[in-house]
């Protein structure tokens, strides 16, 4: 694990801008996204590159097991993941904001093969936070991004 674990917030686009390149690339088990309606709370577990640790001059690329959590949730919509296939694996490519009605928008997270969720936000509240390393995808392939195949 790094030395500090990342943990970001982002309650404005710009910060949201700053998550979405930290998760780049990141994998994310259909299981591992946990919507909780009565809450208002999306969280979606996943395993991410550790960019700094990369561009760092590390010589061996990693990936870190975080936490992606929005709160003030007020829909959430899928397309193209298929929640009967709970170890279906998605690769996310970003994250975007679109604003709506002032403070809320809607959040985009978009995966490598048209998979999508759009979350209707009261505002945008949104943290990453790092939770250890992945002890089980340090291999070459788990770093690379995943191919057509999935």
């Amino acid at each position: 694990m790094p030395a500090d674990p990342l943990k970001l917030m982002a309650l404005d686009a710009d910060d949201l801008a700053v998550i979405s390149a930290h998760v780049q690339d990141a994998r994310v088990l259909a299981s591992d996204i946990v919507w909780r309606q009565g809450e208002k709370r999306l969280v979606v577990g996943m395993s991410r590159l550790d960019w700094e640790q990369t561009l760092s001059g590390g010589t061996k690329p990693r990936r870190l097991i975080a936490a992606l959590r929005f709160d003030r949730v007020l829909a959430c919509k899928s397309r193209n993941i298929d929640l009967q296939r709970p170890t279906a694996m998605l690769e996310l490519v970003g994250i975007e904001f679109h604003p709506g009605e002032a403070p809320g928008g809607s959040a985009l997270l978009l995966f490598s093969h048209g998979e999508a969720l759009r979350l209707d936000l009261e505002c945008l509240e949104c943290e990453l936070t790092d939770l250890g390393t992945d002890d089980l995808g340090t291999s070459d392939l788990a770093i690379a991004p995943l191919g057509p195949e999935g």
